[in-house]
């Protein structure tokens, strides 16, 4: 059964993310290591103890679809309802509508706990989250008195409506359309898919977010519109009133996370209303809307980030359980009678290692790109500039690097446990099942890749990047200065890590100036990897040096030595690969005919 890490994720989020400097200087406020400590103590034992249990119970029963209305699965409305009571979905949310203003780096610790406890209940409060950050930054004022409030709260919850049956990624080929009726109001009309919670039993109401095209809109993404379309709608006093033309066609059967309602979502069907059209309010200006969603898709991509931090800890710790009291053959050195458990065989141990090391690494670049965001939001001017573009950096590398290792580790678990991994009641499976989408939905990993190489290198001519390596020398010569034995070639490691990264840099920067995309496309996706696992190197060397005094400072050094010795050697080859060119694929189509 999982249990919250707590004490690794504090140790994190303060020595490693830099929460505890921040809070020494005052950077929020009154808030103390005190309160951090108790806050991520109670969000560990609520996903210990009250989802966790209820992971397999969502998953063999799913979500069920009945004349248009959804069920969860038993337990896990009550789950909510006791979610949101011990004020959770407020965490990050604006004081003014109820939030506790605090800073994103709990957020996002606590978000991995959920998930860890259920990636299919986590995703959909992640949701929300992000609807809540929208409105506060583009709505009205009269939408944000409606209805921030409650989403806040979470006594209601938000979705975000993008892709359509012909437009997955494509923005450009979005056809739902939107009529202006004249009283500030429009009508939607158009079928919406893979929308995530579009219709279930944990709330009175449903707030969705949802891009279309005005009747004059120019062609592409520069005439999309965001517009706010609620499943009932609200009275100025806040009641619940009549049902609006919006309603759940069909859910899918998917690969994993089955509790999770995963919805086809039709808009002016005239199902319900006196004329066909659901009402909806636009949010900041017409045909801006993509501004408008990627505030809300920023923030869902650093908690899908997380998704894959929480599946892969959860993979690990039954890994590791499992490991520990299953017995085969006799290890080398075994001594006693009978068979070794198998965590003494060295591959076992090698697999362990391995997904250690990279739930820590991914759990530390994510918690760092929160450390980013919250640092922009309490800095000015400059200051203020650096961090959001650090933000901005790090961002797809936390998606897509933190989802690729949560798969990988959850196939490391099945194959700890060998047969039975393959054998449904152990739950190794189902970990690896519910992992596989998280590097699909919030723009697929290569999307991130192409964000990370074509938008975020460029930032402020390049020093974006070249800060944020340079904070990895740092770590680098930390280690060597340390003098320290547990830390013999964590230096030497990562510093031709970091010059690997620096060489395939160098390379995508030229590509981009000299106007060769195609290059710099063709390896984008090794170069994120690249990137990753030297910032997991980086960030475990700067983990295990902040307290060596600790009782868990050997543990923490023989893991920065192992990454530095296992997964450092990896760069050589992925800066090969990112900086092969376009040559390495120039006779594809005939490759792939």
């Amino acid at each position: 059964m999982y249990r919250a890490p707590v004490d690794e994720i504090a140790h994190t989020l303060k020595s490693v993310a830099g929460l505890r400097k921040a809070l020494e200087t005052g950077r929020f406020g009154d808030l103390g290591e005190d309160l951090v400590d108790a806050i991520l103590g109670e969000a560990g034992r609520f996903s210990s103890d009250e989802i966790a249990p209820l992971n397999e119970t969502g998953d063999k029963h799913g979500a069920v679809l009945e004349d248009g209305a959804v069920t969860t699965p038993p337990g896990w409305k009550k789950l909510y309802q006791d979610w949101i009571e011990g004020g959770w979905n407020g965490l990050t949310g604006p004081e003014e509508f109820g939030g506790q203003g605090l800073p994103m780096l709990l957020s996002v610790a606590a978000l991995e706990m959920w998930n860890s406890g259920s990636l299919a209940f986590g995703i959909g409060p992640t949701l929300t989250m992000g609807a809540v950050e929208a409105l506060e930054k583009h709505a009205s004022d009269e939408l944000k008195a409606k209805y921030l409030e409650k989403l806040v709260t979470g006594e209601w919850m938000g979705t975000m409506n993008l892709t359509e049956p012909q437009a997955g990624s494509d923005l450009n080929a979005l056809k739902a359309r939107a009529e202006p009726v004249g009283d500030d109001t429009y009508r939607i009309f158009g079928q919406k898919i893979y929308i995530t919670y579009g219709e279930h039993d944990f709330t009175d109401n449903i707030i969705h977010l949802v891009l279309a095209r005005l009747p004059d809109a120019p062609a592409g993404t520069r005439g999309i519109s965001l517009f706010l379309v609620p499943k009932f709608f609200v009275g100025d006093d806040g009641s619940i009133g009549e049902r609006n033309d919006v309603f759940c066609s069909g859910l899918e059967h998917k690969l994993g996370i089955h509790a999770s309602p995963t919805c086809t979502m039709i808009y002016g069907d005239g199902k319900f209303g006196d004329q066909p059209g659901a009402i909806g309010w636009l949010i900041g200006e017409e045909n801006k809307g993509l501004a408008c969603m990627f505030t809300m898709m920023n923030n869902a991509r650093l908690a899908v980030g997380m998704q894959g931090v929480a599946i892969a800890e959860t993979a690990y710790q039954k890994a590791l359980a499992y490991a520990k009291e299953r017995t085969q053959g006799r290890a080398p050195g075994h001594k006693g009678e009978g068979m070794s458990p198998i965590i003494e065989h060295p591959d076992v141990a090698r697999m362990l290692m391995t997904m250690k090391a990279l739930t820590q690494g991914a759990r530390a670049i994510c918690y760092s790109c929160a450390e980013a965001l919250d640092m922009a939001r309490v800095s000015e001017g400059e200051e203020a500039k650096a961090w959001s573009e650090r933000a901005g950096l790090i961002t797809p590398i936390a998606k897509a690097f933190a989802t690729d290792i949560g798969f990988e580790v959850a196939s490391l678990g099945v194959q700890v446990h060998g047969g039975m991994g393959f054998i449904e009641e152990t739950g190794a499976a189902r970990l690896l099942r519910d992992a596989r989408i998280a590097p699909i939905y919030e723009g697929t990993n290569g999307i991130q890749a192409i964000d990370l190489v074509m938008r975020k290198l460029p930032l402020s001519g390049g020093a974006t990047v070249s800060a944020l390596i340079a904070d990895f020398k740092a770590d680098a010569e930390a280690a060597r200065a340390s003098n320290s034995l547990v830390f013999e070639g964590v230096a030497d490691h990562l510093d031709q890590a970091i010059a690997d990264l620096e060489t395939a840099t160098a390379y995508m920067q030229s590509a981009l100036g000299d106007g060769r995309q195609t290059d710099a496309l063709s390896g984008a996706t090794p170069y994120l990897r690249l990137f990753g696992v030297t910032a997991t190197v980086a960030m475990l060397a700067r983990g295990a040096l902040a307290d060596m005094e600790a009782p868990e400072a050997a543990g923490r050094a023989a893991l920065a030595r192992f990454a530095a010795a296992n997964l450092a050697p990896e760069t050589r080859g992925l800066a090969a690969s990112a900086t092969a060119g376009a040559a390495c694929l120039a006779d594809a189509s005939a490759a792939l005919a």
